[in-house]
């Protein structure tokens, strides 16, 4: 088992969770942020922190097609492990279905 983030983060990355994960397995992209499957330990200790429960356990039916892209992109964008600041309509973007047609973005964020 692994977590990944899902399309919750999208538009709204609040990046609480990567101050807690004890092994610095979040990897940032423009507008969300994704986890390193072979780099995550499972704790779950990063579920809890994010405000957009965007963060779920990869045994939960439907969420092969976000270890894909957890995978892809976390072995293309940079590390992050320093929270930022989320962007200024996350709060708007909380909730908003289809995030992941309307609005991901596949260029890398700044990590730290």
């Amino acid at each position: 088992m692994t977590y990944v983030v899902t399309d919750n983060c999208i538009r709204c990355k609040y990046m609480d969770c990567v101050e807690v994960c004890p092994v610095d397995c979040f990897y940032e992209g423009e507008n969300m942020l994704v986890i390193n499957p072979s780099e995550c330990i499972d704790c779950g200790v990063c579920e809890p922190e994010c405000p957009a429960e965007a963060i779920l356990p990869d045994t939960e039916n439907g969420l092969e097609k976000w270890l894909e892209l957890n995978t892809k992109f976390s072995a293309e964008w940079p590390n992050i492990t320093v929270k930022g600041e989320a962007p200024a309509d996350a709060e708007e973007m909380k909730g908003v279905e289809n995030k992941l047609e309307k609005f991901f973005s596949p260029e890398p964020g700044s990590g730290d």
